[in-house]
C-alpha cells in the first residue's frame, strides 16, 4: 500500500476526533487538550453523539455529519466499536487513521479477534492507512501536531524516533524536553496492524526534515519489508536500534545445534548488521549514539585518540574502550615527538595524553592537532575536568574549530556541572557530540564503530566464485522431495549428507550396517581406521547417548564398538527406533579444525545461517555468528571473520592456515541449498571439518517442516533477503549476429560497471544522467551495483570478447515500494548505439516488469535523445514534452501478468 499515504496522517490540514468525553483526563480529552493548545493550524472535528460540544468546540455525532472530509481521524472510543467505526471513516472517505484504544491483541484471543475484523473492513478502502491499535499516536513538531494523549511537546529537530511502547514514549518525550532534544516526527505504533517499521522507515527516508531514525523495537512484522526499507536508506539516514527483550528462553526446545545456538537476540542482532542498523544495548545511550552517527564522520576503524587534562578519567575511559574490544591508538614516533615538544616534561608520553591539569586551551588545541593527525588515530576523545586553570568555554571552541578541519570523528567529554554547560553547547553547535562522563563517549564511539563497520561490509566487492552444479537443482529437488521428504520429519543422516553432497559439499559417505556381521564386512571393504554412529531418526546428538567411535583399526575394535554403540543408546534412550549403526571411512583430521555449519527456519526472518565452532562442545562454548542467505563471497568472509577464532583459522603459532576459500564456497553453496528449500526447519553439519586442504562434512542432520511438504509458496518467500534473479538471464541476438547475455547485475560487476562507463562519451553521460556523472568511485558504483532485488533489478547487456566478459549496456528498473510503478532508464556505450540493443534490452525490461506484476512503467529524457524517444514510441509508449526545462515524459501500462 503506498507510503505517500501517510501524508494524511502526518501533515493533515483536518482531524476527526472520534470518542472524545467532556472528561479532560480521558484519551480523547487529552489529546483535543493538545491539539488545541499545542498551536496545530488545522481544523478538528470532536465526533461523540452524546455531547453538544467539548472545549468550546462544536460535536458532531458521527463522521458522515462532518461539514468537509478530514485527513486523519483519531479514534478512542471501547475496543468493541472500533472495527464499525473504521467502516464508517472508510465510507466518509477518511482514508487515514490513528486507533489509540486499547484491548486488542494484547489481551488475548477476543483482542485479536478484534483486530482481524479491523483488518478486513480497513481492507475494502482503497489506500486506507491506520497507525496503532494500542498506541500513544504521533507528534510532528515543526507542524504544532500533537496526536497523543503525553503531556507537552519537545521541541523541532531532525531525529524520527518510532516505538512500539507508549509508556516508553512517555519517558522518552520527558527526558527529550529537558534535554532540549528535537524531532521531526515522534510515533507510536503500538500493535501496529497496517503502518510499520518497514512503512515508516520507508516515508521519514524520504522524508527531508528527518536526518537520523531511531528505533525502539520488541517485535517485527513483515521482516522482508524492514530489511528492503532499512538497506535502503541505511547509508544515507543512521538508523538506531534498541531491540527489547533479548534473552527470551525459546532456543531450550530447538532439535539441533543450530536451532539452540541461533537465539532470538542473535539473530536480531544479524539482521541490523546485513542491513547497516546500529543496535543499542542501553536506550539511555540511543540519543547519544544519534548525535554522534547522525554527523556522518565515520571512522576507518576502533583505534581511538584519548586526550585528559586528568589521569583518572582518561584511565576510565581506556577502561570502557578494552572492554567494548576497541584499541587505544599507538602513537608514532614522529607523533609522540611533536608532542614532547609542546608539553610539559611531565606529560604522559603515550596514549591517552595527558595534557596535565594546568593546560590552557592553546595547549589543549597543539596536542589534539597533532593527536588526531596521527595515522593510526581513526577517532579521538578529548576529555576535560574542572580544574583551576580550566576555561572550558575556550576549551570547546579550539575544539569545535578543530573538528571543522578533518574528517576523523571527535567526541569531547566534558566532566561536571554547571561550569561545563556554555563549553558542553558550544560543543554540539561546532557539530562535536559531547557527554557528561567517558564511558557515555566511548560506548558512543563504539557503535558508531560498529555501524560504519556494517555499512563497509554490506558494501565490499566480492570476489567471484564461480560455482557449479552437476544437477539440474530444481528437478533434482522435486525427486529428492519426493523421495526422502515421506519418510519422516527427521532425515537420516545418510539421506542428509546425500542432500549435502548435491551441492557439491564433500561428506564422509555413511554406510548403514544392520548387524555386527555387516559392519565388520564393510568396514574391511573401506579400509582401517573407521568410524561407527548409532543409526537411529530419533537421535539427534548422537554423541549425548554414546552412539560414536571413533579410530577402528580392525575388525574386533568394529565388532566390539557395535555392541558398545547399541547397548548405550537403548539404555539412554529406549523409546528410540534403532536401526543399527552407519560405518564410514576415519577422516585424516590432522591440522584440521572442527566447525558447524547450519540452517534454521526463524518465525520473524525466515531461513537463517549459522557457522561456528563445531564438535561436541559447540553448544557449551556457543562461538557463532549469524547471516542471511543468498551469501556472496563477502558476506561469507565476514561471518568467519566475526569468529573469535578466525585467528586460529588463517594459522596461529605455527599451525597452517585452513583452506578459507574452500570454506567460503562451501558457504555460498549452503546458502544456495537454503534458498532452494523452504521445508527445511534445521539443518547441521557438525562437525564440518576444515582443513589446510580440504573442507568435509563428517556429519549432517536435516529435520523438515512437513506442514510444508508438498504446499505451494511465493518462490524464496522464506528469504528476508531475495536472492540474485538468475531466473532473469536470457541470451539475444542483434541483427548483425552478436550473442548478448541479458542478466540482472550483481556486486561482482563492479570494475566491468566502471569499464562500460569509461568507454561512454560524455554526451551519453549526460543523456542517461541528466548531468556529467562523476562515476569513477567505489561510493558511487555501491548505488548501482549493489541492489535490493525486492526494490530494484538492473538488465545487463554482456558480451564475451576475446575471452573476457563486457558490458556494453544496461537497463534499470526501480519500483516503489508499494510494486505498482516503476521508473526505467537505459544506458547503452557508444559503440553499440544504433544497432537495435536499446530497443531489444527496452523489450526484455518490459518483460521482467511484467513479472514482476507491475503495473505501469514511466522514464525520462530530453528532447534531444531522439534515438531513445523513438524506441518508446514503437513500443507503445505515452510520449509528453515539457516545452519548460526540454524533458519527455514517457509511460506505458503493464498488462498481462507473466506468471
Amino acid at each position: 500500500m503506498a507510503v505517500h499515504t501517510l501524508d494524511r496522517i502526518f501533515n493533515p490540514k483536518r482531524i476527526a476526533l472520534i470518542g472524545v468525553t467532556i472528561n479532560p483526563n480521558s484519551v480523547g480529552g487529552k489529546v483535543l487538550g493538545n491539539l488545541v493548545g499545542g498551536g496545530f493550524r488545522g481544523v478538528v472535528y470532536p465526533v461523540n453523539p452524546d455531547s453538544e460540544a467539548v472545549l468550546g468546540i462544536q460535536c458532531y455525532p458521527d463522521v458522515k455529519s462532518l461539514p468537509r472530509t478530514p485527513d486523519l481521524a483519531v479514534v478512542c472510543s471501547p475496543a468493541a466499536g472500533v472495527p464499525e467505526l473504521v467502516r464508517q471513516c472508510g465510507e466518509a472517505g477518511i482514508l487515514g487513521l490513528i486507533i489509540m484504544s486499547a484491548g486488542f491483541k494484547e489481551t488475548g484471543d477476543a483482542g485479536r479477534a478484534l483486530e482481524d475484523q479491523i483488518k478486513l473492513e480497513a481492507a475494502r478502502f482503497d489506500g486506507m492507512r491506520i497507525v496503532g491499535p494500542n498506541c500513544l499516536g504521533i507528534i510532528v513538531p515543526r507542524l504544532n501536531l500533537n496526536v497523543s494523549f503525553a503531556a507537552g511537546m519537545p521541541k523541532a529537530g531532525h531525529i524520527a524516533f518510532i516505538s512500539q511502547s507508549g509508556a516508553l514514549c512517555t519517558s522518552v518525550l520527558d527526558w527529550a524536553i529537558e534535554e532540549k532534544i528535537g524531532f521531526s516526527n515522534f510515533v507510536s505504533i503500538g500493535n501496529s496492524i497496517d503502518v510499520n517499521f518497514g512503512d515508516l522507515i520507508d516515508y521519514f527516508g524520504e522524508d527531508e526534515n528527518t536526518e537520523s531514525i531511531l528505533l525502539y523495537i520488541e517485535s517485527i512484522s513483515r521482516a522482508r519489508r524492514f530489511m528492503t526499507a532499512a538497506r535502503a536508506f541505511a547509508r544515507s539516514k543512521p538508523i538506531l536500534a534498541y531491540k527489547a527483550g533479548r534473552f527470551p528462553e525459546s532456543a531450550k526446545v530447538a532439535a539441533s545445534h543450530t536451532g539452540a545456538m541461533a537465539s532470538e537476540d542473535n539473530v536480531y542482532d544479524a539482521a541490523f548488521q546485513r542491513v547497516g542498523i546500529a543496535r543499542v544495548y542501553d536506550i539511555g545511550e540511543i540519543f547519544d549514539c544519534a548525535g554522534l552517527i547522525g554527523r556522518k564522520k565515520m571512522p576507518r576503524g576502533a583505534h581511538l585518540g584519548i586526550i585528559t587534562n586528568a589521569g583518572g578519567p582518561g584511565v576510565m575511559a581506556t577502561d570502557a574502550l578494552i572492554a567494548s574490544n576497541g584499541t587505544l591508538a599507538k602513537l608514532s614516533d614522529e607523533t609522540l615527538a611533536k608532542l614532547d615538544a609542546c608539553l610539559p616534561p611531565s606529560w604522559s608520553y603515550g596514549n591517552p595524553v595527558d595534557v596535565l591539569g594546568d593546560a590552557n586551551s592553546r595547549r589543549l588545541e597543539k596536542a589534539a592537532r597533532i593527536v588526531i593527525d596521527d595515522p593510526d588515530v581513526n577517532a579521538m576523545l578529548v576529555i576535560l575536568t574542572p580544574q583551576a586553570m580550566t576555561n572550558p568555554t575556550a576549551a570547546a571552541k579550539v575544539i569545535g574549530s578543530l573538528a571543522e578541519t578533518t574528517s576523523k570523528p571527535i567526541l569531547a567529554a566534558w566532566l561536571g556541572g554547571q561550569s561545563m554547560n556554555e563549553g558542553i553547547k558550544i560543543l554540539i553547535d561546532s557539530g562535536v557530540p559531547a557527554y557528561r562522563t567517558p564511558e557515555q563517549a566511548v560506548r558512543a564511539f563504539m557503535t558508531l564503530v560498529a555501524y560504519a563497520r556494517n555499512l563497509e561490509a554490506l558494501y565490499e566487492t566480492p570476489k567471484e566464485i564461480p560455482l557449479r552444479f552437476g544437477l539440474d537443482r530444481e528437478k533434482n529437488r522435486e525427486e529428492f522431495i519426493a523421495r526422502e521428504f515421506s519418510k519422516g520429519e527427521i532425515l537420516s543422516e545418510e539421506s542428509s549428507k546425500a542432500l549435502v553432497e548435491t551441492y557439491g559439499i564433500k561428506t564422509a559417505k555413511p554406510h548403514p550396517a544392520g548387524s555386527e556381521d555387516e559392519a565388520a564386512a564393510i568396514a574391511g571393504s573401506l579400509g582401517f581406521p573407521v568410524v561407527l554412529k548409532i543409526n537411529s531418526p530419533d537421535i539427534t546428538h548422537k554423541s549425548d547417548v554414546g552412539g560414536v567411535a571413533v579410530n577402528l583399526e580392525n575388525e574386533d575394535m568394529v565388532r566390539s564398538a557395535y555392541r558398545r554403540i547399541n547397548a548405550s543408546a537403548k539404555e539412554k534412550q529406549p523409546d528410540a527406533i534403532i536401526s543399527g549403526v552407519t560405518v564410514q571411512p576415519m577422516i585424516d583430521s590432522k591440522n584440521g579444525i572442527e566447525l558447524i555449519a547450519g540452517i534454521k527456519a526463524d518465525p520473524v526472518f525466515g531461513t537463517i545461517m549459522l557457522v561456528g565452532m563445531g564438535g561436541i562442545s559447540a553448544e557449551l562454548l556457543g562461538e557463532r555468528t549469524l547471516g542471511f542467505p543468498p551469501l556472496n563471497e563477502r558476506l561469507a568472509r565476514r561471518m568467519l571473520k566475526s569468529l573469535k577464532i578466525w585467528p586460529l583459522l588463517q594459522g596461529y603459532r605455527g599451525r597452517p592456515p585452513i583452506n578459507i576459500d574452500k570454506l567460503i564456497e562451501v558457504l555460498v553453496r549452503l546458502s544456495y541449498l537454503a534458498a532452494d528449500y523452504p521445508e527445511i526447519k534445521e539443518l547441521d553439519i557438525n562437525p564440518l571439518l576444515v582443513t589446510p586442504d580440504d573442507v568435509i562434512a563428517l556429519d549432517a542432520r536435516v529435520i523438515i517442516d512437513r506442514d510444508l511438504v508438498g504446499k505451494k509458496t511465493e518462490q524464496y518467500a522464506h528469504l528476508v533477503l531475495r536472492p540474485y534473479p538468475e531466473k532473469y538471464t536470457k541470451v539475444i541476438e542483434l541483427p548483425d549476429g552478436t550473442k548478448v547475455t541479458l542478466r540482472p547485475i550483481k556486486p561482482e560487476d563492479e570494475p566491468q560497471w566502471m569499464d562500460m562507463l569509461a568507454s561512454c562519451s560524455k554526451e551519453t553521460i549526460y543523456s542517461r544522467f541528466r548531468y556529467f556523472f562523476q562515476w569513477a568511485s567505489h561510493d558511487v558504483a555501491i548505488r548501482y551495483c549493489y541492489i535490493d532485488y525486492d526494490r530494484e533489478i538492473a538488465i545487463v547487456a554482456e558480451i564475451l570478447e576475446e575471452g573476457v566478459r563486457k558490458l556494453i549496456g544496461v537497463g534499470r528498473l526501480i519500483a516503489d515500494p508499494e510494486h505498482e510503478t516503476v521508473e526505467y532508464a537505459i544506458l547503452i556505450t557508444d559503440a553499440w548505439q544504433k544497432k537495435e540493443l536499446g530497443k531489444k534490452l527496452t523489450e526484455y525490461c518490459m518483460e521482467v516488469a511484467r513479472k514482476w506484476k507491475l503495473k505501469k512503467i514511466v522514464a525520462q529524457t530530453t528532447t534531444d535523445n531522439r534515438p531513445m524517444i523513438a524506441v518508446f514510441q514503437k513500443l507503445g509508449f505515452d510520449v509528453t514534452y515539457n516545452e519548460q526545462d526540454a524533458t519527455v515524459d514517457v509511460e506505458k501500462g503493464l498488462t498481462g501478468n507473466l506468471k
